[in-house]
Protein backbone atom coordinates (compact mmCIF):
# COMPACT_ATOMS: atom_id res chain seq x y z
CA UNK A 1 0.00 0.00 0.00
CA UNK A 2 2.54 2.56 1.03
CA UNK A 3 4.56 1.87 -2.37
CA UNK A 4 1.29 2.39 -4.64
CA UNK A 5 1.36 5.35 -3.08
CA UNK A 6 5.02 6.60 -3.40
CA UNK A 7 4.41 5.84 -7.20
CA UNK A 8 1.57 7.88 -7.29
CA UNK A 9 3.35 10.93 -5.55
CA UNK A 10 6.01 9.94 -8.69
CA UNK A 11 4.21 10.19 -11.17
CA UNK A 12 2.05 13.39 -9.70
CA UNK A 13 5.54 14.85 -9.49
CA UNK A 14 6.60 14.37 -12.85
CA UNK A 15 3.32 15.71 -14.73
CA UNK A 16 3.21 18.54 -12.57
CA UNK A 17 7.06 19.04 -13.97
CA UNK A 18 5.83 18.61 -17.58
CA UNK A 19 2.90 20.83 -17.22
CA UNK A 20 5.17 23.27 -15.70
CA UNK A 21 8.03 22.59 -18.56
CA UNK A 22 5.25 23.27 -21.26
CA UNK A 23 3.90 26.15 -19.74
CA UNK A 24 7.67 27.84 -19.25
CA UNK A 25 8.42 26.93 -23.04
CA UNK A 26 4.72 28.39 -24.32
CA UNK A 27 5.13 31.38 -22.64
CA UNK A 28 8.99 31.72 -24.14
CA UNK A 29 7.96 31.25 -27.80
CA UNK A 30 5.06 33.54 -27.07
CA UNK A 31 7.04 36.40 -25.70
CA UNK A 32 9.90 35.68 -28.07
CA UNK A 33 7.06 36.52 -30.88
CA UNK A 34 6.21 39.68 -29.07
CA UNK A 35 9.62 40.31 -29.20
CA UNK A 36 10.73 39.81 -32.24
CA UNK A 37 8.48 42.74 -33.52
CA UNK A 38 10.11 45.45 -31.55
CA UNK A 39 13.64 44.30 -32.74
CA UNK A 40 12.27 44.82 -36.22
CA UNK A 41 11.44 48.09 -35.77
CA UNK A 42 14.98 48.99 -33.40
CA UNK A 43 16.95 47.51 -36.26
CA UNK A 44 14.92 48.87 -39.19
CA UNK A 45 15.48 52.32 -37.54
CA UNK A 46 19.33 52.04 -37.45
CA UNK A 47 19.26 51.10 -41.44
CA UNK A 48 20.02 53.15 -44.07
CA UNK A 49 17.22 53.39 -46.64
CA UNK A 50 19.09 52.10 -49.70
CA UNK A 51 19.71 48.92 -47.79
CA UNK A 52 15.89 48.44 -46.67
CA UNK A 53 15.03 49.37 -50.37
CA UNK A 54 17.21 46.49 -51.23
CA UNK A 55 16.79 43.92 -48.96
CA UNK A 56 13.83 44.98 -47.06
CA UNK A 57 13.40 44.86 -43.18
CA UNK A 58 16.22 43.23 -40.97
CA UNK A 59 16.46 41.94 -37.16
CA UNK A 60 20.05 43.55 -37.72
CA UNK A 61 20.77 46.44 -39.61
CA UNK A 62 23.29 45.46 -42.55
CA UNK A 63 24.28 48.87 -42.84
CA UNK A 64 23.92 50.92 -39.96
CA UNK A 65 22.56 54.38 -40.10
CA UNK A 66 21.77 57.28 -37.17
CA UNK A 67 20.13 59.50 -40.30
CA UNK A 68 16.88 59.12 -39.25
CA UNK A 69 17.04 60.07 -35.99
CA UNK A 70 18.97 62.94 -37.07
CA UNK A 71 16.44 64.36 -38.75
CA UNK A 72 13.59 63.34 -36.28
CA UNK A 73 15.93 65.37 -33.90
CA UNK A 74 16.60 68.06 -36.06
CA UNK A 75 15.04 70.46 -34.25
CA UNK A 76 15.84 69.79 -30.43
CA UNK A 77 13.84 72.31 -29.45
CA UNK A 78 10.50 71.54 -31.24
CA UNK A 79 10.48 67.99 -29.72
CA UNK A 80 11.71 68.48 -26.00
CA UNK A 81 8.94 70.74 -26.19
CA UNK A 82 6.27 68.04 -27.31
CA UNK A 83 7.59 65.96 -24.76
CA UNK A 84 6.88 68.23 -22.30
CA UNK A 85 3.27 68.62 -23.39
CA UNK A 86 2.73 65.44 -24.20
CA UNK A 87 3.91 64.66 -20.29
CA UNK A 88 2.26 67.03 -18.51
CA UNK A 89 -1.59 66.54 -20.52
CA UNK A 90 -0.52 62.77 -19.44
CA UNK A 91 0.09 62.92 -16.26
CA UNK A 92 -2.63 65.24 -15.14
CA UNK A 93 -5.29 63.53 -17.39
CA UNK A 94 -4.32 60.67 -15.96
CA UNK A 95 -4.36 61.62 -12.06
CA UNK A 96 -7.79 63.83 -12.80
CA UNK A 97 -9.33 61.71 -14.79
CA UNK A 98 -8.81 58.33 -12.38
CA UNK A 99 -10.22 60.11 -9.58
CA UNK A 100 -13.15 61.10 -11.59
CA UNK A 101 -13.69 57.56 -13.24
CA UNK A 102 -13.02 56.01 -9.35
CA UNK A 103 -15.49 58.16 -7.52
CA UNK A 104 -18.37 57.18 -10.74
CA UNK A 105 -17.46 53.74 -10.19
CA UNK A 106 -17.83 53.58 -6.38
CA UNK A 107 -20.75 55.77 -6.55
CA UNK A 108 -22.36 53.58 -9.16
CA UNK A 109 -21.91 50.24 -7.28
CA UNK A 110 -23.63 51.27 -4.13
CA UNK A 111 -26.57 49.25 -3.17
CA UNK A 112 -28.17 52.90 -0.96
CA UNK A 113 -27.66 54.96 -4.14
CA UNK A 114 -31.50 54.65 -5.72
CA UNK A 115 -30.22 55.92 -9.15
CA UNK A 116 -27.20 54.59 -10.15
CA UNK A 117 -29.03 51.63 -12.53
CA UNK A 118 -30.33 54.51 -14.30
CA UNK A 119 -27.34 56.29 -14.85
CA UNK A 120 -25.40 52.71 -15.68
CA UNK A 121 -27.99 52.23 -18.41
CA UNK A 122 -27.12 55.48 -19.76
CA UNK A 123 -22.95 55.19 -19.46
CA UNK A 124 -23.34 51.82 -21.07
CA UNK A 125 -25.78 53.22 -23.69
CA UNK A 126 -23.38 55.93 -24.93
CA UNK A 127 -20.64 52.97 -25.72
CA UNK A 128 -23.36 52.30 -28.56
CA UNK A 129 -24.34 55.40 -30.20
CA UNK A 130 -22.19 58.84 -30.48
CA UNK A 131 -22.93 62.12 -31.38
CA UNK A 132 -20.40 61.91 -34.56
CA UNK A 133 -17.50 64.06 -35.42
CA UNK A 134 -19.43 67.40 -36.80
CA UNK A 135 -21.24 67.80 -33.21
CA UNK A 136 -18.12 66.88 -31.18
CA UNK A 137 -15.99 69.38 -33.22
CA UNK A 138 -18.92 72.19 -33.33
CA UNK A 139 -19.32 71.47 -29.20
CA UNK A 140 -15.47 71.73 -28.19
CA UNK A 141 -14.11 74.44 -31.11
CA UNK A 142 -17.79 76.44 -30.85
CA UNK A 143 -19.45 76.39 -27.90
CA UNK A 144 -16.35 75.76 -25.30
CA UNK A 145 -14.14 78.15 -27.35
CA UNK A 146 -11.49 75.77 -26.58
CA UNK A 147 -9.81 75.79 -30.57
CA UNK A 148 -5.91 76.33 -30.00
CA UNK A 149 -5.62 75.36 -26.46
CA UNK A 150 -4.91 72.18 -24.63
CA UNK A 151 -8.05 71.29 -22.65
CA UNK A 152 -9.29 70.34 -25.76
CA UNK A 153 -7.01 67.34 -25.88
CA UNK A 154 -7.29 66.51 -22.13
CA UNK A 155 -10.97 67.40 -21.68
CA UNK A 156 -12.84 64.20 -24.14
CA UNK A 157 -9.86 61.65 -22.03
CA UNK A 158 -11.14 62.38 -18.72
CA UNK A 159 -14.03 59.86 -18.65
CA UNK A 160 -14.63 56.50 -20.46
CA UNK A 161 -18.06 54.63 -20.12
CA UNK A 162 -15.17 51.54 -20.16
CA UNK A 163 -13.13 52.31 -17.74
CA UNK A 164 -16.15 53.47 -15.61
CA UNK A 165 -17.86 50.16 -16.15
CA UNK A 166 -14.85 48.00 -15.05
CA UNK A 167 -14.22 50.39 -11.98
CA UNK A 168 -17.71 49.31 -11.51
CA UNK A 169 -16.77 45.60 -11.58
CA UNK A 170 -14.27 45.75 -9.17
CA UNK A 171 -15.25 47.79 -6.27
CA UNK A 172 -18.38 45.52 -6.27
CA UNK A 173 -15.67 42.54 -4.67
CA UNK A 174 -15.31 45.52 -1.63
CA UNK A 175 -17.94 44.29 1.07
CA UNK A 176 -20.33 46.78 1.20
CA UNK A 177 -20.09 46.55 4.97
CA UNK A 178 -17.07 48.22 5.34
CA UNK A 179 -18.61 51.38 3.98
CA UNK A 180 -21.51 50.58 6.84
CA UNK A 181 -19.50 50.27 9.50
CA UNK A 182 -17.02 53.36 8.53
CA UNK A 183 -20.32 55.33 8.61
CA UNK A 184 -21.41 54.50 12.16
CA UNK A 185 -17.81 55.53 13.16
CA UNK A 186 -19.03 58.79 11.86
CA UNK A 187 -16.88 59.04 8.54
CA UNK A 188 -18.58 60.76 5.44
CA UNK A 189 -18.73 59.34 1.95
CA UNK A 190 -15.66 60.95 0.94
CA UNK A 191 -13.57 59.57 4.17
CA UNK A 192 -14.83 56.65 3.44
CA UNK A 193 -13.75 56.85 -0.44
CA UNK A 194 -10.53 58.14 0.21
CA UNK A 195 -9.43 56.15 3.30
CA UNK A 196 -11.02 52.99 2.61
CA UNK A 197 -12.01 52.37 -1.21
CA UNK A 198 -8.81 53.64 -2.56
CA UNK A 199 -6.67 51.46 -0.51
CA UNK A 200 -8.26 48.65 -1.78
CA UNK A 201 -8.80 49.36 -4.98
CA UNK A 202 -4.76 49.74 -5.90
CA UNK A 203 -4.78 47.04 -8.88
CA UNK A 204 -7.83 48.54 -10.30
CA UNK A 205 -6.40 52.27 -9.83
CA UNK A 206 -2.96 50.85 -12.05
CA UNK A 207 -5.17 49.30 -14.37
CA UNK A 208 -7.52 51.74 -15.64
CA UNK A 209 -4.49 54.61 -14.74
CA UNK A 210 -2.59 52.76 -17.34
CA UNK A 211 -5.19 52.76 -20.07
CA UNK A 212 -5.77 56.62 -19.45
CA UNK A 213 -1.97 57.06 -19.72
CA UNK A 214 -1.47 55.26 -22.86
CA UNK A 215 -4.97 56.77 -24.64
CA UNK A 216 -3.36 60.59 -23.73
CA UNK A 217 0.47 59.38 -24.63
CA UNK A 218 -0.93 58.27 -27.91
CA UNK A 219 -3.66 61.08 -28.44
CA UNK A 220 -2.98 62.64 -31.93
CA UNK A 221 -6.36 63.13 -33.84
CA UNK A 222 -7.70 65.79 -31.52
CA UNK A 223 -4.62 67.61 -31.28
CA UNK A 224 -4.86 67.79 -35.08
CA UNK A 225 -8.60 68.73 -34.77
CA UNK A 226 -7.96 71.54 -32.26
CA UNK A 227 -4.77 72.92 -32.25
CA UNK A 228 -3.55 74.41 -35.16
CA UNK A 229 0.08 75.06 -36.51
CA UNK A 230 0.47 79.05 -34.81
CA UNK A 231 0.82 77.02 -31.16
CA UNK A 232 4.47 76.70 -30.46
CA UNK A 233 4.51 73.04 -29.34
CA UNK A 234 2.39 70.42 -29.55
CA UNK A 235 1.82 66.81 -28.62
CA UNK A 236 4.52 64.28 -29.65
CA UNK A 237 2.26 62.06 -31.54
CA UNK A 238 1.16 65.30 -33.82
CA UNK A 239 4.69 66.16 -34.06
CA UNK A 240 5.92 62.92 -35.10
CA UNK A 241 3.23 62.72 -37.73
CA UNK A 242 3.86 66.02 -39.21
CA UNK A 243 7.39 64.41 -39.40
CA UNK A 244 6.83 61.62 -41.15
CA UNK A 245 4.24 63.57 -43.24
CA UNK A 246 6.22 66.29 -44.53
CA UNK A 247 9.01 63.62 -45.41
CA UNK A 248 6.86 61.73 -47.72
CA UNK A 249 5.46 65.04 -49.07
CA UNK A 250 9.10 65.67 -50.27
CA UNK A 251 9.98 62.54 -51.01
CA UNK A 252 6.66 62.69 -53.43
CA UNK A 253 7.48 66.39 -54.40
CA UNK A 254 10.84 65.23 -55.80
CA UNK A 255 10.02 62.03 -57.48
CA UNK A 256 7.20 63.68 -59.44
CA UNK A 257 10.05 66.43 -60.41
CA UNK A 258 12.20 64.16 -61.45
CA UNK A 259 14.68 64.90 -58.51
CA UNK A 260 16.27 61.26 -56.88
CA UNK A 261 15.90 61.97 -53.26
CA UNK A 262 16.99 58.05 -52.61
CA UNK A 263 18.75 58.60 -48.96
CA UNK A 264 15.55 60.35 -47.71
CA UNK A 265 15.37 57.63 -44.86
CA UNK A 266 11.52 57.77 -45.01
CA UNK A 267 10.92 54.13 -43.75
CA UNK A 268 13.50 54.01 -41.46
CA UNK A 269 11.81 57.48 -40.10
CA UNK A 270 8.64 55.58 -39.51
CA UNK A 271 10.23 53.28 -36.88
CA UNK A 272 12.06 56.02 -35.42
CA UNK A 273 9.32 57.94 -34.80
CA UNK A 274 7.94 54.48 -33.09
CA UNK A 275 10.69 53.91 -31.01
CA UNK A 276 10.92 57.31 -29.99
CA UNK A 277 7.10 57.34 -29.07
CA UNK A 278 6.56 54.05 -27.32
CA UNK A 279 10.63 54.15 -25.33
CA UNK A 280 9.13 56.09 -22.34
CA UNK A 281 5.82 53.73 -22.12
CA UNK A 282 8.43 50.34 -22.34
CA UNK A 283 10.08 52.16 -19.44
CA UNK A 284 7.50 52.94 -17.42
CA UNK A 285 4.81 49.37 -17.97
CA UNK A 286 7.42 46.60 -16.21
CA UNK A 287 6.91 48.71 -12.33
CA UNK A 288 2.81 48.26 -13.03
CA UNK A 289 3.05 45.20 -14.44
CA UNK A 290 1.66 43.10 -11.40
CA UNK A 291 -0.81 45.67 -10.70
CA UNK A 292 -2.21 45.74 -14.12
CA UNK A 293 -2.56 41.77 -14.57
CA UNK A 294 -4.24 41.44 -11.09
CA UNK A 295 -6.79 44.96 -12.37
CA UNK A 296 -7.68 43.15 -15.26
CA UNK A 297 -8.48 39.28 -13.71
CA UNK A 298 -9.83 40.72 -10.97
CA UNK A 299 -12.53 42.93 -13.37
CA UNK A 300 -12.81 40.39 -15.48
CA UNK A 301 -14.01 37.80 -12.45
CA UNK A 302 -16.32 39.82 -10.93
CA UNK A 303 -17.53 41.65 -14.11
Amino acid sequence: MQGETVRKSIRSDATSVFVRGFGYVFIGLFALCCLIPFLLVLGTSFTKESDIMLHGFNLWPRVFSTFAYKIVFENPQQIIGAYIVTICITVIGTFVGLFLIAMTGYALQRPDFEQRNAISFYIYFTTLFSGGLVPFYLLIHQYLGLGDNYLAVLLPGLMSPFLIIMMKSFTKSIPHAITESAKIDGAGDFTIFLRLILPMATPALATIGLFIALGYWNEWYNAMLFLSADMKYRPLQLFLYNVITSADYIRNSSASSNVPLRDMPLESMKMATAIVATGPVILFYPFIQRYFIQGITVGAVKG
